[in-house]
């Protein structure tokens, strides 16, 4: 069995982990895609809130909202990738006054610890202004509560590699993968077999070494 690469990926398999992506072990996102809707004032506001792997990935979800909610009166967003060092960020207030939608739906992203995530809040105003104050709470209560309605979930960093074997070693293969916590993502039969498989970085130096001994 041969080793022909590796590169490592930002996601990957849930798992229970409380290390930080950082350190190469896990972190909390969302749990699945959501939408919540409050009303202050008789102004609607409402959350839009999705996982995202990268800036590409939630630029398109945030185009996508605006693009459904045209006739709204703001689209303001927030988006956060990554932790530490490698932590991205970003906030608009789309025509707000200065810091009173961006920065709350953002606030309420960290405050919950979570990232690889995209949240854009809608407002229809209602006729009656809310005030600085106003604004900022009301953005902040849109994007937690859904949030809340997203729920959460751990996520295991991984690394891809890809590995050539023969067919009498493949179920051994299979079996020190999964028990890994691993996954088989794309197999290719021919000759030998080409598997693509995504182990956590947890696991990764101990799968490396059985790899190492064939």
């Amino acid at each position: 069995m041969k080793s022909k690469e590796k590169e490592r990926q930002p996601d990957g398999l849930s798992g229970k982990s409380s290390a930080s992506m950082e350190n190469g072990a896990s972190y909390l996102t969302v749990a699945r895609e959501a939408t919540a809707e409050i009303k202050i004032e008789r102004s609607r506001f409402i959350g839009h809130a999705r996982e995202v792997d990268n800036e590409v990935a939630a630029r398109e979800f945030i185009a996508s909202i605006q693009a459904e909610h045209r006739q709204a009166t703001h689209n303001c967003f927030a988006y956060r990738l990554g932790t530490g060092k490698q932590e991205i960020t970003y906030y608009s207030d789309a025509g707000e006054p200065g810091g009173t939608a961006g920065r709350p739906i953002l606030g309420a992203i960290t405050s919950l610890g979570l990232t690889n995530v995209a949240v854009v809040v809608t407002r229809y105003f209602g006729g009656k202004k809310l005030g600085v104050r106003g604004l900022i709470e009301a953005y902040g209560q849109a994007a937690r509560r859904v949030l809340e309605e997203a729920g959460s979930i751990r996520r295991v960093v991984t690394r891809e590699l890809k590995l050539t074997c023969n067919y009498a070693e493949l179920d051994r293969l299979l079996y020190q993968v999964h028990s890994h916590g691993g996954k088989v993502i794309e197999t290719d039969y021919g000759s030998e077999v080409r598997l693509k498989v995504a182990v956590p970085l947890s696991a990764w130096e101990k799968m490396q070494g059985l790899i190492d001994k064939r």
